[in-house]
C-alpha cells in the first residue's frame, strides 16, 4: 500500500480533501495529515477525529510576516517529512508541500480553483509534479503557471465532488439558537489575512449586517479570527457569532440567503441552491464568472439590492463522484494497489 502525505493549510481544505483521504484509506493506503493552525483548520480536524500533526503558525497579512512564517513552516514540514518515505503528496494551495516534495523526491499534486493568487501559484506549480484545476478556468490564464501534461483539468466545481453525498444537518441551527421557522441569513467575513487582498477588511460588510438586522433576519456571522468576532459583537449583540468552527455547509444549505466575502462559501451555497451574494473584493476568478453567468451568484455593491426573503424551493443539484477527482489528483494509486 502507498503512503500519502496530505497538507491542509486552510479550513476549507479540510472539507475539500476529506472525501479523497477517506477513499485512499478505504483503498488500503496510509494517509498522514499535517495542518497549519489557521482559522478553523484544526477545529474541523478535531471534529472529524482524524489524527494530524499541527505545523507552523499564521504570519499575518503582510508580505514580510507571510514570508517569515512560510520559511519557518517549510523547514518544519521538511523535518516532519524527512525519513517517512512518502510515496505521494496532495494539497490544495499549500506552499509548503511542493518545495519539500521537490527536495525529498516526493511526487505531489497541487490543486487550486482561483487563478489570480500569482505568488502562490508561481511557486507551487513550478515545484509540484501535477497541477489540478477546474476546467472552467481558461487555459490562457493557466499558461503562466503550468501547461499539459503537468496541468490537468477536472470537469465541474470541486464543491460538486465533496458535497456529492452531503445532506444538511438541522441540529446546527438548534446549537446556535436559530429558529428554522424564521428567516435565516448566513454571512462569511473576508479573509483579512489573505495576501491577495492586501489584508484589507470589507467596508460593505457592516452595512450588509445592518440591513439584515433591520429586516428582522436571524443573522449568523462566520468570522475567521478572534479580532473579527470581537468587532462583530461590538457592532450588534443581535448577531449570532459562533466561537468555533460550525457546520458551515449545513448552514449554507438551510439558510434563506448567504452573503460571503470569501470564495468557498459562495460556491458551496451556489451548488446547494441557496441564493447567494458575493462581496468579495479581489479580482474575479473564472469559477465565479461562470457561476454569475449561470445566475447562481450575484455580486453586491449596495445593501439595498439585497433580497431579504425566504429561499425558493431548491432544484436538484449536480453531484459528482469524488473517486473521479481522486484518480486525477493521485494518479499513481488505484483502489487497493500501489503500482
Amino acid at each position: 500500500m502507498g503512503r500519502v502525505w496530505v497538507d491542509l493549510t486552510n479550513s476549507a481544505h479540510v472539507v475539500v480533501l476529506r472525501p479523497l483521504v477517506e477513499l485512499l484509506e478505504t483503498g488500503g493506503h496510509q494517509v498522514t495529515l499535517t495542518a497549519r493552525p489557521l482559522s478553523h483548520t484544526t477545529d474541523l480536524l478535531d471534529d472529524w477525529g482524524h489524527p494530524y500533526t499541527a505545523i507552523g503558525q499564521h504570519g499575518g497579512a503582510s508580505r514580510l510576516g507571510k514570508a517569515l512564517a512560510a520559511t519557518s513552516r517549510v523547514a518544519q514540514a521538511f523535518a516532519f517529512a524527512r525519513g517517512k518515505h512518502f510515496d505521494y503528496g496532495l494539497a490544495h494551495g499549500s506552499t509548503d508541500l511542493p518545495p519539500v516534495g521537490r527536495v525529498l523526491g516526493i511526487p505531489n499534486t497541487t490543486m487550486f480553483d482561483y487563478e489570480w493568487a500569482r505568488l502562490q501559484h508561481e511557486l507551487n506549480c513550478r515545484l509540484a509534479t501535477r497541477v489540478l484545476v477546474p476546467d472552467t478556468i481558461p487555459a490562457e490564464r493557466l499558461a503562466p503557471y503550468a501547461r499539459p501534461p503537468k496541468l490537468v483539468r477536472y470537469p465541474g466545481l470541486k464543491e460538486e465532488y465533496y458535497l456529492s453525498d452531503f445532506e444538511p444537518d438541522e441540529s446546527v441551527l438548534h446549537e446556535l439558537g436559530v429558529e428554522r421557522e424564521r428567516l435565516v441569513a448566513v454571512v462569511r467575513t473576508a479573509p483579512s489575512y489573505a495576501l491577495y487582498l492586501g489584508g484589507s477588511e470589507n467596508e460593505l460588510l457592516p452595512r450588509v449586517l445592518r440591513r439584515l438586522l433591520d429586516e428582522g433576519a436571524q443573522t449568523v456571522v462566520l468570522a475567521r479570527t478572534d479580532e473579527q468576532r470581537r468587532a462583530l459583537r461590538e457592532l450588534d449583540p443581535g448577531l449570532v457569532v459562533p466561537e468555533r468552527a460550525v457546520d458551515g455547509r449545513s448552514l449554507a444549505a438551510l439558510a434563506d440567503l448567504v452573503v460571503s466575502a470569501g470564495g468557498t462559501m459562495i460556491r458551496e451555497a451556489a451548488v446547494l441552491g441557496t441564493p447567494v451574494w458575493s462581496i468579495f473584493e479581489g479580482r474575479l476568478g473564472a469559477v465565479d464568472e461562470h457561476l454569475e453567468r449561470e445566475g447562481r451568484i450575484r455580486f453586491l455593491r449596495d445593501p439595498a439590492d439585497l433580497v431579504v426573503a425566504r429561499a425558493p424551493e431548491r432544484k436538484p443539484r449536480m453531484r459528482r463522484d469524488p473517486a473521479d477527482l481522486l484518480r486525477l489528483a493521485v494518479p499513481f494509486f488505484s483502489a487497493g494497489r500501489r503500482p
